[in-house]
């Protein structure tokens, strides 16, 4: 009996050994080809028979066989195309990722019943919408781990150059360090990390965030530190509309969802004993700042799981080819729900989809969620304003023992293969001439030890008065000095024969607050009023863009200031400035002698103090410099000018006043509005450049600040009050045709001035044709196309009021181009 046992308990064992060796296993991994997020609850199944499976909530699926039952794999997921994978029979173990590719939800069969059940789920959402905003509460706190990632694409034109033998060591780095595990060559080019301790409290409302590490990867510019944290990147579904590259587009989850998305449900799983439905949306219109995806919904609470957004390059956005949003929530103790983490993919394409671009990838994670604490309060009590951002000393220095223990999740090995990357190229001799020359090219600045030279822009124009006019400049640069710095230029013209120029210094004792001392004398021509982006007389470029038959007014100017800048708590700031400006008219203006016999030259002094409030003002900042990334909120201004006679040859006692009102206003669906409103009054009697001289524009290059169909020095006013205004709607009426990206906008710019009899009498002299509008109203209305080719701007312009010509040279009507890089 014993010996028959042990013979069936050794069969038996043979058997099972035999069924052991002889399974096949298939492991895999389904996640989206764009964004690399795992896709839950995806069909897989073997083509022509009944075994499959459903991928977990992490993406993964796994088959133990005999025999594989088919040699292809079918996975399949709704608003995704149906992918196909031919298997290897000959393999008995496989591992297998699927990269699912973003199709259409048009094929999703719907069930006609009495009662739309994916409108029935959009409206529980948006009904209990005040229970699951994580806005609900008093306060909040967390720490945020923040991971950006950059990868350039289609980089074969980038290896071409780098063939030259100059360039090879460049073409070595990138063929060892480019990625092929996504099917497609992407470079590793940039990673970079950042740990914070995010506070927020709603009434008053007060956020604060304090930047505990940074690792930035070669940038220790502290201004860029700043944006990598939490504050200026908070993007919450629950919104009526998400803010994508400074365009508004309606969440799905928006109260008027349903006028803009048609909804479906595709599925309803289990997650740990718990129902959850699966929300499928897609645009209901082409042409609308709409997203398509989908959400997983939690029955009972009705709150947003998992949010999929996608765009694709029709969406109006330039130079994005396709542009992919996670957002994932988890329930607290408490059984709230709060962010749990975020992922932004978007691939940018300056030019087209052909030659080089960026995927740039951003991972958020959430962790030690406290929700109203007292803890909260206390840290928020340690802001001077209500927002603020704090990088903790020595944020920028932590080791890779830090990291590693303090980073959210753990870096893939691409990644860490980034950072020895970067440290590589950084310190390449080869890799560092590139970026210079680079420079050069896009801003016309070259930097020889810690002296910049340029901008070459700015090397050769000329005109009227001085003929051919060569200019050169030389600065220090951040190298020289971290709080003082210098700069002059000389520039000469080859008809008037003569020498001009221009020096300057600046300190610069605090950055935060800010605080400034700056000394500068000029003496040049005075080229009028020029604005940051706008192409002024002094540049190579304004040679063919002069509008025909306007005389060329030409002035000269010399002037010495003193200014003193100090930055005040809460958006107050207050500028005091001294200044001497002799002013010397050349050609086709009053000449000085019109103000006295035998005056060459009309001299004032002035003392000035400017008062600016812009409450939360963003700014991107550089060593010295910095610019303003705008404000929620309108930004005032109010400057007082008190001219002073009897003080270096100043010959006028006058005061002026000028106050402004300007703002940036989104008014989602309907694009984005800008206006400014300004007033002014001189008292005093005094000539017309000491006065307001209206701004005109004599290019036909576009200038926002001024009124175009008006030349310049035509009206000059002592008291005066004006708008300008822009609505720029989006496509418009070009959403018909969504693949040109064109947009529509309209313009209204009106002034109204008088000037008082004195001034009249002093300025008002035969042969010279100054106006004053005498309370009457200057209006130009205009509209236009922009964005055609993603940088180009065309605007059509009439001058409206008043009706009569003032001279035969300047028309009621011209057309204006103009360079707009936007997204």
């Amino acid at each position: 009996m014993n010996l028959i046992l042990k013979f069936l308990i050794l069969l038996i064992g043979l058997t099972t050994c035999t069924v052991t060796f002889s399974q096949k296993t298939l492991r895999g991994l389904v996640k989206d080809a764009h964004s690399d997020e795992a896709i839950a609850f995806a069909s897989v199944t073997f083509k022509g028979t009944s075994m499959g499976a459903i991928t977990d909530s992490t993406g993964r699926f796994a088959f133990s066989v005999i025999d594989w039952p088919s040699d292809t794999l079918v996975i399949s997921y709704v608003g995704y195309e149906t992918y196909f994978l031919t298997m290897d029979q000959a393999k008995n173990d496989m591992d297998v990722t699927i990269p699912m590719q973003r199709g259409t939800t048009d094929d999703v069969v719907i069930v006609k019943s009495k009662i739309d059940k994916g409108l029935w789920l959009w409206k529980k959402v948006v009904e209990h919408k005040p229970q699951n905003n994580r806005y609900k509460f008093d306060n909040f706190s967390y720490e945020l781990y923040n991971k950006l990632e950059v990868d350039l694409k289609n980089f074969k034109s980038l290896q071409k150059i780098t063939r030259f033998k100059p360039l090879r060591p460049i073409n070595d780095l990138i063929n060892q360090n480019i990625d092929t595990s996504e099917g497609i060559k992407i470079l590793p080019t940039y990673l970079t990390e950042a740990i914070s301790n995010y506070y927020y409290q709603k009434k008053p409302t007060k956020r604060r965030e304090e930047i505990i590490g940074a690792n930035t990867n070669g940038i220790k510019n502290e201004s860029i530190v700043k944006f990598l944290g939490g504050m200026d990147q908070v993007i919450n579904v629950y919104n009526n509309f998400i803010n994508v590259f400074n365009k508004e587009f309606v969440s799905p989850v928006s109260d008027n969802g349903d006028f803009y998305y048609k909804y479906t449900i595709a599925d309803t799983q289990y997650i740990a004993g718990e129902r959850y439905y699966h929300l499928l949306f897609r645009p209901r219109r082409k042409g609308m700042n709409t997203f398509e995806g989908d959400c997983w919904v939690h029955f009972g609470s009705f709150a947003v799981q998992k949010m999929n957004l996608a765009l694709d390059k029709s969406a109006d956005v330039n130079f994005m080819e396709r542009f992919s949003y996670i957002q994932e929530y988890t329930r607290l103790a408490d059984s709230n729900w709060f962010v749990s983490r975020e992922k932004l993919v978007v691939d940018v394409a300056p030019v087209g989809d052909k030659t080089p671009g960026i995927i740039g990838r951003k991972t958020s994670t959430y962790r030690n969620v406290i929700v109203n604490d007292s803890s909260v309060v206390s840290r928020l009590k340690l802001n001077k304003e209500l927002e603020e951002i704090v990088t903790i000393p020595g944020a920028q220095q932590k080791d890779n023992t830090y990291w590693e223990t303090a980073r959210h999740e753990e870096l893939s090995t691409t990644e860490k293969n980034i950072v020895k990357m970067i440290d590589t190229i950084m310190n390449a001799p080869v890799y560092q001439k590139l970026t210079k020359q680079l420079e050069f090219m896009g801003t016309g600045y070259f930097d020889v030890g810690n002296v910049r030279l340029g901008s070459a822009y700015n090397w050769f124009s000329g005109n009227a008065w001085e003929g051919f006019r060569m200019r050169f400049d030389v600065a220090s640069n951040k190298h020289f000095n971290k709080k003082f710095m210098y700069h002059t230029y000389l520039a000469y013209g080859f008809t008037d024969k003569k020498l001009k120029g221009m020096g300057e210094l600046f300190y610069l004792p605090k950055k935060d607050p800010r605080q400034y001392w700056a000394l500068t004398y000029k003496n040049d021509l005075d080229f009028g009023q020029r604005y940051y982006g706008e192409i002024s007389s002094d540049n190579i470029f304004s040679f063919a863009v002069r509008k025909p038959g306007v005389p060329m007014k030409f002035m000269n100017l010399a002037e010495g200031s003193f200014e003193f800048f100090n930055e005040l708590p809460n958006g107050f700031s207050v500028k005091a400035t001294a200044a001497n400006r002799t002013y010397t008219p050349l050609a086709n203006l009053l000449p000085a002698d019109a103000f006295g016999e035998g005056l060459k030259r009309l001299t004032t002094t002035e003392l000035s103090v400017r008062l600016r409030f812009a409450f939360l003002e963003k700014f991107l900042e550089s060593t010295f410099y910095r610019a303003s990334l705008g404000s929620p909120y309108p930004i005032v201004e109010a400057t007082y000018t008190k001219g002073i006679s009897g003080i270096l040859n100043s010959r006028y006692n006058y005061s002026k006043i000028l106050t402004a009102v300007s703002d940036y206003i989104k008014t989602p669906p309907f694009g984005i509005i800008n206006y400014q409103i300004y007033a002014g009054k001189t008292f005093g009697t005094a000539p017309y450049m000491f006065l307001d001289v209206a701004p005109g524009n004599e290019l036909y290059y576009y200038n926002k600040y001024a009124f175009n169909t008006m030349i310049r020095y035509q009206y000059v006013h002592d008291q005066f009050a004006g708008i300008n205004y822009e609505h720029n709607i989006g496509n418009g009426i070009f959403k018909l045709i969504p693949k040109l990206k064109f947009r529509q906008f309209y313009t209204v710019k009106a002034l109204w001035g008088s000037l008082s009899d004195a001034n009249k009498a002093l300025n008002f002299q035969p042969g010279h044709n100054f106006l004053s509008l005498d309370g009457k109203t200057y209006l130009e209305l205009g509209t236009g196309v922009d964005n055609i080719l993603r940088v180009l701007r065309v605007d059509f312009i009439w001058r409206v009021l008043p009706g009569e010509q003032p001279a035969s040279s300047i028309k009621n009507f011209g057309v204006f181009g103009s360079l707009r890089f936007n997204f």
